[in-house]
């Protein structure tokens, strides 16, 4: 199926755009703030509050979205996107609203470190630290600890990858889910996916390499399970999985062969990959495509029913 003709005509006006791996990163920041400022109104939720948790170098903050009605509710921690390099909680605050709404959980939402300023492993320590907190402390936010998931998006699904996996190896609340959109989940691009998609579908190869040279600064991080969760030598005994991909993403390959590894140690997995989407349309495209709200329903839906299933 050729490429979504809503997106077609975004990718258009995008095209005389400077490419974002010839930018220095706070003109790229910049950028992404001024385009917040154009989006319509994102949805009512309950309640929305910041607050900071002890982090392992400084507070972490974070901000929780509260569903409308009565608690304990489940409870979703959400890492956002970005190449570990770019966006807060203000970027992502409409997919986090969608997602409180249709999952019926409490969603916290990590504004973890970025590189440069806090390159690997400054990111994946922040987010296990918080989720670490929000299972100590599920009570204090109106969740309930024992349904639990970790959501993210992109470089976000890489650090609900690797959470879980530390969650596993290390300790920390019982996790029925983990949900990966498009996540990068290892560094080799050599995969078919990134030669079909190397530039034209708004993440290209090179700003995977910009990304990849601001958030890894060791050759030998590049290899590590906590940068890239495909080369963990265990995948067995890992929450649930739904993972998204999209034919038009560089991430597509890795993002469905690690699917298919966690599937063969025995974890269940629910893949699903839109064959006319370029990556992390969900929330990327929100107010382009309605495909994009029907997919964060469908997020919601099977958060609703791991969470049910506890």
């Amino acid at each position: 199926m050729s490429l979504h003709p809503g997106i077609v005509a975004w990718l258009d006006l995008l095209k005389d755009l400077p490419p974002t791996h010839t930018l220095p990163v706070a003109d790229v920041r910049a950028a992404g703030a001024a385009r917040l400022a154009l989006l319509p109104p994102p949805p009512a939720v309950g309640r929305v509050a910041d607050r900071e948790l002890p982090g392992p170098r400084q507070p972490i903050r974070v901000r929780v979205y509260t569903p409308f009605g009565i608690g304990p509710f489940p409870l979703t921690i959400y890492f956002h996107g970005g190449g570990f390099v770019l966006g807060n909680l203000d970027s992502h605050d409409g997919v986090c609203r969608h997602l409180c709404l249709n999952s019926g959980s409490v969603v916290m939402a990590v504004d973890y470190r970025l590189a440069p300023e806090h390159p690997f492993p400054a990111a994946p320590d922040d987010c296990y630290a918080a989720t670490l907190w929000a299972g100590q402390h599920a009570g204090e936010i109106g969740g309930d600890g024992r349904r639990f998931a970790v959501v993210g998006d992109s470089a976000g699904g890489n650090l609900a990858a690797v959470v879980s996996l530390r969650v596993r190896d290390e300790g920390g609340p019982r996790l029925c889910a983990q949900l990966l959109n498009c996540p990068v989940v290892d560094y080799d691009m050599e995969r078919p996916s990134y030669a079909a998609n190397a530039d034209g579908y708004f993440l290209t190869r090179d700003t995977m390499r910009w990304f990849d040279h601001h958030y890894l600064k060791r050759p030998e991080d590049r290899r590590h399970p906590h940068a890239a969760p495909i080369r963990a030598k265990d995948l067995s005994h890992l929450p649930p999985a739904y993972v998204l991909t999209a034919q038009y993403d560089p991430l597509r390959d890795e993002g469905e062969e690690y699917a298919s590894k966690l599937a063969a140690v025995g974890v269940p997995v629910v893949t699903k990959r839109y064959s006319n989407m370029i990556h992390a349309f969900p929330g990327l495209l929100l107010n382009v495509v309605p495909e994009a709200s029907e997919e964060l329903a469908a997020f919601g839906a099977w958060l609703k029913a791991r969470f049910a299933s506890v």
